[in-house]
């Protein structure tokens, strides 16, 4: 009867170790997806008003090209240089 209990012990431990092993080597790192940049977003270079345009002057994520936007004052306000910003009525610069 002890080699029978033994027996059943003995083979709960084994799928126990293929399980874990099964768990373990079966499991793989995810790769972070990249996703492309969107070209009509930046980095807030420089910002100013000039008569009743409050601009800011952004670096384009794509083609690393500066282009000055006007906006109202409440999104300027809001908006600081070396920030990332995206430009939505704009396809890229």
């Amino acid at each position: 009867m002890r080699s029978v209990q033994k027996l059943k012990t003995n083979k709960m431990k084994q799928i126990k170790i293929l399980l874990f092993a099964t768990l373990l080597l079966g499991c793989k790192k995810e790769e972070p997806i990249e996703t492309p940049p969107q070209c009509n977003c930046g980095i807030i270079a420089n910002d100013g008003i000039t008569g009743s345009c409050y601009w800011l002057e952004i670096t384009s994520d794509c083609s690393g090209n500066k282009k000055q936007f006007c906006f109202d004052q409440s999104v300027w306000m809001d908006a600081h240089p070396g920030e990332h910003f995206c430009v939505t009525n704009e396809s890229g610069w």
